[in-house]
């Protein structure tokens, strides 16, 4: 039985937590090396980040003979070298618990990332204190010149959704085989042949098959010649039933320590996805990164860590945020696409799932549409920059809900 560090008291609880000043756990959380041991995935560059910038992050986390390489987020090959793409989350006929009118959404209704915030939902003792830290953190990348963003294009995630007959292929566990039970899990992966995960140093990738109900996904994929290989990653079954963080009854033999992101989350949560932007609603929660994640401990649902901030005020990884629900959200004259990031803000909430070198929500990539739909006056982001839409998000009335904190390992 795990035992909480100890689980924050809410406003108005009688419960007594621990003083902030004794979450301060940087001198026992675990160094690069020890995080490749444990499987601990990296740093989440953002795509408006120099890539010298990304590097010093990347270089700490670098496995062994990793290979950078690039994007792209669902197709299959027709014809002569002729690309269709193959949608990516969208509904699915075959899955019998995908509802007729309903958007698709990855993952149990009851899970955390698609279950709808109660107005009353208690917040933690700490919220006006941490999000106050967090907007300071917001200000000081303005003054900075590097704004909170969207990743799409790059440092994203891709999700090839595939065909029920679509050809397996082994992809290696790449890191000293470290987990027999991870590699078991890659042993057939359906996986397009020309596949590519996202261009950025992480290099996510998802594939997703609805009619076995099964997704695999994967830090710094590699693929050279015919042969597919990853340090790490992950593989869930009974995707429709799962809240989406990797434990025990993901996969047979799956642990804690899977997963692409150093929280455990699942890459497919969280994600702004092509559906979701069409449909001009984002029924559930958002995944974002950022810059100071607390060391040496994790708010459920998270399960680990890859946090360094020493400072108690800073987030750690699971941590969910929202916008005070009492907000009239249509009085502020937000941009569309701003004003659908702030519903589901409020409604569902947003989630750190991953360190990266600013604040940043992740968009689908769209590669495989062949064009970059984001782009342009009749584009999603309406022919600005992400960053110029996020500024007028009203990150000023974040709330921290109450969290369940656990010492890292």
């Amino acid at each position: 039985m795990r035992l909480p560090l100890f689980a924050s008291a809410s406003r108005g609880s009688s419960a007594v937590g621990l003083t902030l000043a004794a979450l301060a756990f940087g001198a026992s959380h675990p160094g690069p090396a020890a995080a490749l041991q444990m499987g601990v995935g990296p740093a989440e560059c953002v795509q408006a980040a120099p890539h010298s910038e990304c590097g010093a992050l990347d270089a700490a986390y670098q496995p062994a003979g990793a290979i950078k390489p690039n994007p792209k987020t669902a197709r299959a090959k027709t014809g002569a070298g002729k690309k269709t793409e193959v949608e990516a989350g969208k509904g699915n006929e075959e899955l019998a618990a995908s509802k007729a009118g309903e958007p698709f959404r990855f993952f149990s209704p009851e899970s955390f990332w698609n279950t709808s915030l109660a107005a009353e939902a208690p917040l933690d003792l700490s919220s006006t204190a941490i999000v106050g830290r967090f907007l300071a953190e917001i200000e000081r990348e303005k003054h900075t010149g590097i704004d909170p963003t969207i990743n799409t294009k790059r440092w994203s995630v891709p999700i090839y959704t595939v065909p029920a007959d679509q050809p397996t292929v082994e992809v290696a566990h790449r890191n000293g085989g470290t987990s027999r039970a991870l590699q078991a899990a890659w042993t057939a992966v359906p996986l397009p042949p020309d596949a590519e995960p996202a261009a950025g140093s992480d290099a996510h990738l998802v594939v997703w098959q609805p009619s076995s109900d099964k997704l695999w996904e994967f830090w710094h994929l590699n693929h050279e010649g015919e042969s597919w290989s990853a340090p790490w990653g992950g593989a869930m079954e009974r995707v429709s039933t799962s809240d989406g963080v990797y434990g025990p009854s993901s996969w047979p033999g799956a642990t804690s320590q899977w997963g692409g992101s150093a929280s455990s989350l699942s890459l497919a949560g969280g994600l702004i996805t092509l559906e979701d932007l069409e449909r001009g609603e984002i029924d559930h929660a958002l995944a974002i990164g950022i810059p100071d994640v607390r060391a040496g401990a994790y708010s459920l649902p998270a399960e680990r860590t890859d946090g360094r901030s020493s400072d108690p005020l800073s987030l750690p990884e699971g941590a969910h945020l929202r916008l005070n629900p009492e907000l009239d959200l249509s009085s502020l004259n937000l941009p569309p696409l701003t004003l659908m990031i702030a519903k589901a803000a409020q409604r569902y909430g947003l989630i750190v799932r991953s360190l990266g070198s600013h604040v940043v929500f992740y968009g689908q990539d769209p590669t495989l549409t062949g064009t970059n739909p984001y782009a342009g006056k009749a584009g999603f982001f309406e022919g600005r920059e992400p960053s110029e839409l996020l500024s007028s998000f009203p990150w000023k009335s974040l709330q921290l809900l109450q969290m369940s904190l656990f010492p890292s390992s």
